[in-house]
């Protein structure tokens, strides 16, 4: 065994396809927990970055940007069902966003924004015409690049596309072997498996599994409540993703004729995976007043998902220097399904021993003043 992958969500499952499709000898190890952040997210693909956001992190994401359609390309023809549809995208209010039409205009112009397309000013009720729930007032801006990703989907195209290639898959606890100068493998169900780099990609669980060997990683899970509509005798299929701007609230819709809104964001609630009775209510109430067309419809189910979120906003992504054999891929919070399949592309380069084009100097694991430090003497 060459490499050792923890974790079987969007990352975990992106590492593993782009180790075994270069031939490396992988294996994937998942304990499939309850509340995994790429079950249960909304799907709003949204990859570039905007001119205020970290120059570490606006290279990373125009990488990411033109990675996934690529990706997405490569599955397709391998026959794999991705859950990927780009079906356009607005940004609406009440004052029709100007401002942002000027902002988006000019980034989709720049190099690593081709991927935006066409983006045009919406005049008050026009978004109405693209999505029928939202208020006539409403303005705001179209770009037609924005998409839409049924996490679970996608995740099952990586996993089956690596499994072809070779990929074996252990279902279970990981727990990191330590043979006291590095990290060589995990133990799983009793068993050692053993490999020169181990990738831990267990999301908001990434930090239970390093703390076992010593180290304190600024991961921590961020609970997201997220409802589900259902509009019956409705096509939803063709709806755009939208945003709502004065709110920073998202909605998605999926075929036949389900209508997704953005829930809550709970960092303080620990791996609690339960719906709550006011976080349904706040997701519920949210809705109605953004989009009252939904009130005849029925409230399919709320899925909760631990996002994997980090004390300085930046992800975690490369080696540990004090825990040698070990690869770091987690922390994108919200952004998984954006860019969580880039993120498991560098994951495989670094695991490969290759280099990457990025500076990973801002994402490290172990970051001044961020990173990951000693919880206590590796024994």
């Amino acid at each position: 065994m060459d490499v050792i992958v923890v974790g079987g969500g969007i990352v975990g499952t992106a590492t593993a396809f782009h180790l075994a499709r270069k031939g490396v000898s992988t294996a994937l190890v998942d304990s499939s927990h309850t509340g995994r952040a790429t079950d249960a997210g909304q799907g709003v693909v949204f990859p570039w970055p905007f001119p205020w956001e970290d120059p570490a992190v606006q290279d990373f994401k125009r990488r990411a940007a033109g990675h996934l359609p690529a990706l997405i390309e490569e599955l397709t023809d391998d026959g794999q069902a991705t859950g990927y549809e780009r079906v356009g995208g607005m940004s609406v209010d009440l004052e029709g966003d100007d401002a942002g039409y000027e902002l988006v205009r000019a980034l989709a112009d720049l190099p690593g924004y081709e991927g935006m397309g066409r983006v045009e000013r919406l005049a008050p009720g026009e978004p109405r015409e693209h999505l029928p729930l939202l208020p006539a007032s409403y303005g705001g801006v179209y770009i037609e690049g924005m998409a839409r990703v049924h996490g679970r989907v996608l995740r099952t195209a990586l996993f089956n596309a690596a499994e072809e290639r070779g990929l074996r898959y252990r279902k279970g606890d990981a727990h990191l072997l330590w043979n006291g100068h590095r990290v060589n493998g995990v133990r799983v169900g009793g068993e050692d498996l053993e490999a020169p780099v181990v990738v831990v990609a267990a999301g908001a669980w990434s930090g239970r599994l390093l703390s076992a060997v010593g180290v304190r990683a600024p991961v921590f899970p961020v609970r997201g409540q997220i409802t589900h509509f259902a509009l019956p005798g409705t096509d939803t299929r063709a709806w755009p993703v939208v945003r709502f701007g004065e709110h920073d609230h998202h909605v998605v819709s999926f075929g036949p004729d389900r209508v997704v809104t953005a829930g809550t964001r709970e960092p303080e609630a620990g791996f609690e995976c339960r719906v709550t009775a006011k976080g349904l209510a706040d997701n519920l109430a949210t809705a109605l007043d953004l989009m009252p067309g939904l009130a005849q419809a029925t409230v399919v189910e709320t899925r909760v998902g631990l996002r994997p979120g980090t004390h300085d906003g930046r992800q975690l992504l490369g080696p540990i220097e004090r825990l040698p054999g070990i690869i770091v891929a987690t922390g994108l919070g919200g952004d998984g399904l954006s860019l969580g399949p880039y993120q498991g592309l560098v994951a495989a380069r670094l695991a490969m021993g290759r280099a990457t084009e990025e500076d990973l100097t801002a994402f490290r694991p172990d970051r001044p003043g961020g990173g990951a430090r000693p919880a206590e003497k590796v024994e």
